[in-house]
């Protein structure tokens, strides 16, 4: 397979933009466990033995082999079975009498194993698959191409897209689309321009497409500069920028400015926004999120709180629905960056804005606050949202008792761990810790962290050079852990400093 892999062109300068496409591959339709399929997957994925040995397993075996039956064993061990298991029982089917595998057979095998992640395997099928003069679909290179970028083994990708007649798939808008998308969906945006260059007279249908992948992989670079010039070749095109593109570029704007420029976040932000309704294209929750998202990573509470206002002044100025109208993802954001900084009761009042606006957030929502509260030693706090979250009966507890049982044993308050775990134990739920953290004898109780106190003792003595230097006046200069004081009449005074080590009882 090895000249399928190899590019004959390598880096190729080019024009114009991109979307992230994602394709899906539908599997063959379930089909009830027969005994033939389940001998099988008994002797593929639980076989004892050498891969030797499981070929002269399968030899013995008393089944009656056909094409589909190899597919759904395919599909019915691929979670359980090695892989090499699995991709030796494909090659013994090749060469079995009673099995005539089809090219689609051969196809959705490559996609399982694709699906696995399985270098060795791909270049093995693909190269049998040319060997044999099968053809390969469309959907299969996709996926193909997609897995091999994801490996980091982009020349491979590359070298299977340039000698696509040789497995008779066609080099069509479909197929370039789906390598520039895998391209850019790692930031390989010059490879992505290389293969757009030389198929440009196939692209005419999906030029949007590969405008919306180009802006992603620019995204992933954070590379604001030639996202606007993507923008303004779209327009020159004749493409108006959607939503999703406009969305795109305004995330690499912001993560760019949160690295270098983070008081220019929100004014830019606005000037996209801006830009987006005089194309008619209304910022949506989504977008303002984005920027939420980047403010409450730097901190700014006071934009974050600025920019929700400004959702709910949007919602109120319009008389239909608004797009922009604040979810539970927004609360969400705000809520954080309050807890983070310390702002405990501000980010409870977010929480029940949020409530009494009739959102129903996710379990994300409680287990991430949940988690930021504990971090910042504020247990009582979540606590309280976990109240709310049981009030809400979103189920799925456990990693919230898990969490907050062993934190209240190591601060401390055993009565309220023992609490819980009687709570989660009427409920049936099965926790992770052990009942043993309930006990303190055997949970290690956290000791807060105290400031260094001083203590300072002070020494009278002669006269002293620092530094070959004579202190004069009321001069305070430190040397090691002495602070020497020079006073008017001459003598030293030598202040020796003592720190208590931290955690040490008063």
């Amino acid at each position: 397979m090895k000249s399928l892999l190899k590019p004959k062109w390598q880096n190729v300068v080019i024009l114009n933009p991109k979307h992230f496409l994602l394709y899906h591959y539908s599997t063959f339709p379930p089909t009830p466990p027969s005994t033939d399929l389940q001998k099988l997957c008994d002797v593929v994925s639980h076989g004892i033995g050498s891969l030797d040995d499981l070929e002269a397993t399968l030899n013995s075996v008393n089944v009656s082999f056909c094409s589909s039956l190899i597919t759904q064993v395919l599909d019915s061990s691929k979670k359980e079975a090695p892989t090499r298991r699995l991709l030796r029982f494909f090659l013994w089917s090749e060469k079995h009498s009673d099995v005539k595998l089809e090219d689609k057979d051969y196809n959705h095998a490559i996609r399982v194993f694709s699906e696995k992640k399985d270098f060795l395997a791909l270049d093995m099928l693909i190269s049998n698959l040319g060997k044999q003069n099968r053809a390969m679909e469309t959907s299969t290179f996709s996926n193909v191409a997609e897995t091999l970028v994801k490996l980091g083994r982009v020349d491979e990708a590359l070298g299977i897209f340039k000698n696509l007649h040789k497995l008779k798939c066609p080099q069509d808008s479909t197929t370039v689309s789906a390598i520039v998308s895998a391209l850019c969906s790692k930031g390989h945006i010059k490879r992505a321009e290389g293969v757009i260059y030389h198929h440009k007279d196939k692209i005419s249908s999906v030029k949007l497409v590969i405008y919306k992948n180009l802006l992603h992989g620019l995204s992933i670079q954070e590379n604001v500069k030639e996202s606007r010039r993507i923008i303004k070749d779209m327009k020159g095109a004749g493409i108006t920028p959607d939503l999703f593109c406009y969305n795109t570029f305004l995330k690499c704007l912001c993560k760019k400015n949160l690295k270098s420029n983070p008081s220019g976040l929100v004014p830019e932000a606005l000037n996209v926004m801006i830009e987006m309704r005089s194309y008619k294209i209304a910022p949506t929750t989504v977008s303002y999120n984005i920027l939420l998202s980047c403010l409450g990573r730097t901190r700014r509470v006071k934009e974050s709180l600025q920019i929700l206002n400004t959702m709910k002044k949007t919602v109120c100025s319009c008389s239909c629905s608004c797009s922009c109208a604040p979810d539970w993802v927004t609360y969400y954001l705000v809520a954080r960056v309050l807890y983070l900084t310390g702002r405990f009761g501000k980010g409870k009042q977010m929480v029940d804005e949020m409530i009494e606006e009739g959102l129903i957030p996710e379990r994300k929502f409680y287990y991430d606050l949940i988690g930021v509260l504990c971090g910042v030693e504020r247990v009582n706090y979540a606590l309280e949202l976990f109240d709310l979250m049981k009030k809400s009966s979103l189920g799925g507890y456990e990693k919230v008792y898990d969490l907050l049982i062993p934190k209240l044993c190591k601060n401390g308050e055993f009565e309220k761990g023992k609490e819980l775990w009687d709570e989660a134990m009427s409920m049936n739920l099965k926790l992770e810790c052990s009942s043993d953290v309930l006990n303190p004898l055997i949970t290690e109780v956290f000791k807060p962290m105290r400031k260094v106190e001083e203590e300072v003792k002070i020494v009278e003595s002669d006269q002293v050079k620092i530094g070959g230097k004579k202190v004069k006046g009321n001069l305070y200069v430190k040397k090691g852990k002495k602070l020497f004081i020079s006073n008017k009449n001459g003598k030293k005074l030598i202040v020796h400093k003592k720190g208590k080590k931290k955690g040490a009882s008063t």
